[in-house]
């Protein structure tokens, strides 16, 4: 099972139209948004109708809009997500230092955002998986990744800006 994963899209929407039609031609099964849409205009290119697969997304830190963001995006929630697919357990926080260890102990796979840097790392036998910044406006590389459940293996992959 292949997996989208974005954070920090920041309403920046010529990339975050890249990543999702660049999710929609590798055929991933499910995205995953690690939070930092902004505001809800940009959380419609992955509304339920937009995307052709489901949509596991929590808040961020700059999501002040959060009535707006739950009127389109009806799942979100504030972190920790705990997400079973594929036999592997999923947990997604938006910064990695508001996670417990109690919320990463049941986790195959740790995925985050906040830094917009990226890490693609295994420790502890799990892995860790911030996609970095879609948005590309802090460090001028505009990333998303691409997670394979079967191998626990993800790809960091460039959204042109």
């Amino acid at each position: 099972m292949k997996l989208g994963v974005i954070s920090d899209t920041h309403d920046r929407l010529p990339t975050f139209r890249r990543a999702v039609a660049l999710f929609e031609r590798l055929k991933v099964h499910a995205v995953l948004h690690a939070g930092d849409y902004i505001a809800p205009f940009a959380a419609q290119l992955i509304a339920p109708d937009a995307l052709s697969v489901p949509l596991h997304c929590i808040y961020g830190n700059n999501d002040g809009e959060r009535e707006g963001l739950k009127g389109i995006l009806p799942n979100i929630v504030d972190g920790p997500l705990t997400v079973k697919l594929a036999g592997k357990t999923i947990v997604m926080h938006h910064f990695v230092d508001w996670l417990k260890p109690a919320d990463t102990e049941p986790a195959d796979v740790v995925i985050t955002g906040h830094t917009h840097q990226v890490v693609n790392e295994t420790a502890n036998g799990k892995l860790f998986l911030n996609p970095g910044e879609c948005c590309g406006w802090v460090n001028s590389r505009a990333t998303v990744a691409v997670l394979d459940l079967e191998t626990l293996k993800a790809e960091i992959i460039d959204v042109h800006t």
